[in-house]
């Protein structure tokens, strides 16, 4: 009796591992009845009946897919290599398996595609300087030409802009000689604001009687603290014509 409720319990077992599948809370189990399409099973034990019934199991979860470096040539005839990663997932189950035979593989293809397209578009500079932009461009082309699967695309980012040596040096000569134009431009700045400011001091001296004399001497007592300095003093014209006048009366 024993061994027959043994052998009985065997039996079960053996039967249960055969029909029960189990769906984990982040799959979607896509299920078909003698090959074709019944429905998408929730998580949990699902009664699977072999032969006559199949079930694919898709992962829902948000899947970060590298693009590989694509060769591509922008709008101004400049050869780059662009390379991306792309966050998407899975929002119907059902599609992604009915539709497309292999979702992953088609969506970096797609990917590629897209993002050599894209490249083409615009000019280098603005690839450099737009790149947001253009990711987001990419992204809005994938998701709607993924839509058709049940796929989701959260974004896609380009990682890497890889030019020719020649271009990057052409660059760095460029953004050198930009910082050169800043740094000559904030000096003429400097200087004009400068001579305005000794404009002002210079009228102020004039306008207030012996006040140039006054400045004068304090530059001379400020130079002649360093004995190292000599003083070349001028004496204005007038009054030497004054001394001579004197003298001769």
């Amino acid at each position: 009796m024993f061994f027959e409720i043994l052998a009985g319990a065997a039996v079960v077992i053996v039967i249960l591992v055969l029909i029960l599948r189990q769906v984990n809370q982040y799959e979607g189990g896509v299920m078909f009845t003698m090959g074709r399409f019944v429905g998408v099973k929730a998580p949990g034990w699902r009664i699977v009946i072999p032969i006559f019934q199949q079930m694919k199991k898709v992962d829902m979860r948000v899947k970060a897919v590298d693009v590989p470096e694509q060769k591509a040539i922008t709008k101004d005839n400049i050869s780059v290599g662009v390379n991306a990663v792309i966050y998407y997932k899975v929002s119907d189950a059902a599609k992604a398996v009915l539709e497309v035979e292999n979702y992953v593989y088609a969506m970096s293809q797609l990917a590629q595609t897209t993002m050599r397209n894209a490249v083409g578009e615009v000019e280098l500079d603005d690839l450099l300087a737009e790149r947001d932009k253009i990711s987001a461009r990419i992204s809005k082309v994938v998701d709607e030409a993924s839509d058709p699967w049940g796929i989701k695309v959260s974004t896609v980012e380009l990682k890497d802009i890889a030019l020719p040596e020649n271009m990057e040096r052409t660059i760095a000569k460029q953004a050198e000689a930009e910082r050169e134009k800043r740094a000559v431009i904030i000096r003429a700045e400097g200087e004009v604001i400068s001579a305005e400011n000794m404009a002002k001091a210079a009228h102020t001296l004039a306008a207030a009687p012996g006040a140039l004399h006054l400045r004068t001497l304090q530059s001379i007592n400020d130079i002649s603290s360093d004995q190292s300095n000599t003083i070349v003093f001028a004496v204005p014209l007038e009054v030497l014509r004054a001394l001579d006048k004197l003298g001769k009366s």
